[in-house]
């Protein structure tokens, strides 16, 4: 009788431990998409616009040319998570490129690490497998 004891508390410790590591948000498991979609906006005109962008690909918004590196995800089960790496450029008026931002955008968190231009804001709105824009060939 003393074995059975034994391995139903083994099991309920088993079960309770992959609750606690399930639970967990750094064993969160990320999904990578191939669509990043942003929303942008320019101050001058008041225009809000939702763009998406294919993952190493570059779309200008204005003056920006905005390329996302990765997109993240979780799964609906999970916490919801959305991060992109993106670098930003702009088009000066001398017709130079001029990188103003690399770094991470976190959707849940859009003021965080939101692109501040004077007359554009572009910031991480969602990450997703497919778009209604044709993928680059």
């Amino acid at each position: 009788m003393r074995i059975g004891v034994s391995r139903f508390s083994l099991a309920l410790f088993t079960l309770g431990a992959l609750l606690v590591l399930s639970a967990n948000p750094a064993n969160s498991q990320k999904i990578s998409n191939r669509v990043a979609e942003f929303t942008g906006i320019d101050k001058i005109t008041g225009r809000i616009i939702t763009f998406d962008v294919y993952i190493d690909e570059t779309v200008q918004f204005g003056a920006l040319q905005v390329t996302p590196r990765v997109c993240y995800s979780r799964p609906a089960t999970e916490t919801p998570k959305t991060t992109s790496f993106l670098e930003v450029d702009e088009i000066t008026l001398d017709r130079k490129i001029r990188r103003i931002f690399t770094g991470w955008m976190f959707a849940d968190s859009p003021g965080l690490n939101a692109i501040e231009h004077p007359v554009y804001d572009v910031w991480l709105k969602d990450c997703k497998m497919e778009s209604d824009v044709a993928p680059p060939s």
